[in-house]
Parts: C-alpha cells; structure tokens; sequence
C-alpha cells in the first residue's frame, strides 16, 4: 500500500468516525425533544369484587364515591368511567364485576402506584390493572385558530 493511499484511508475513517459520532449526538438530541413532547397517560382498572368474598363493595354509585376520594386526594386532575369487567375464574366459568377505570395524565409512576395501593386496601383486591400509554396531551382552549 501507498502512503498516499495509507493517509487517504485513515482521513476517511476520521470522518466516517466524526459522522457517527455527529449522528449520534443527533439522534439524542431528537430523542430528548421527542420526550418532552411526549406524556404518559395511566389508565387504571379497579374492579369492585372483594377479593375474599367475590361480594361487590356496594352499588356502583357507592362505588364510584369511594373510588373519588382517592384521586382526589393524590391529583390534581382525573377522569373516572364506568366498565363491567369480566374473567373466566378456576371454575372455568365467566365472573363479571362493576369496574372503575381512573384516567390519568401529567403525573410520574410513583404517585400512580401510591394511589393504587389506597385503592387496593380501600377496595380489598388483589391488584390493579395499569396501562401506560405514550401520548402526546395538552388542553386546547380554541385560541390557536
């Protein structure tokens, strides 16, 4: 091999090295913007059964009474929907239960666990179903017209 071709060769794989190193820094840097763009949305499933009786803790507006205190205690904000859950049990037959299913966002994982253990002992179950989904939210108040 040439010292020319030597030189040429490592001058090429300075600048191939310099392209990695560059789109790396950019590709960080667009990961970093895309996550502050980004939210995380929780969307909790607290069924009403009692996880030793199979009883319901009550009524759904009881329910959903009880259910209140809590989100309102550990958020700010917070949507509550009806749902009727149902699962196939030991038995091989369907049980259905009353389901409250708590929407959350703007928040961090360890107040949601914080309220879904309230939840739990509130409730007698033995455990919540959580979703975590990426989202993008913000509140639109019509001046962007």
């Amino acid at each position: 091999m040439s010292k020319k071709t030597g030189i040429a060769a490592i001058i090429l794989s300075i600048l191939a090295i310099c392209v990695s190193v560059y789109s790396l820094y950019r590709n960080s840097t667009q990961l970093e913007e895309i996550k502050e763009k980004m939210d995380i949305q929780y969307v909790l499933y607290l069924g009403t059964n009692d996880k030793d009786t199979y009883e319901p803790f009550g009524t759904p507006d009881e329910c959903k009474a009880k259910a209140d205190e809590v989100p309102t205690k550990h958020f700010e904000g917070f949507t509550i929907q009806d749902a009727n859950g149902g699962w196939t049990n030991d038995n091989g037959t369907v049980d259905h239960e009353y389901t409250i299913v708590i929407i959350l966002t703007d928040t961090t994982l360890d107040k949601i666990q914080a309220a879904s253990d309230d939840l739990i002992k509130e409730f007698n179950q033995s455990s919540i179903l959580i979703h975590e989904n990426v989202t993008k939210a913000y509140f639109y108040d019509g001046s962007d017209n």
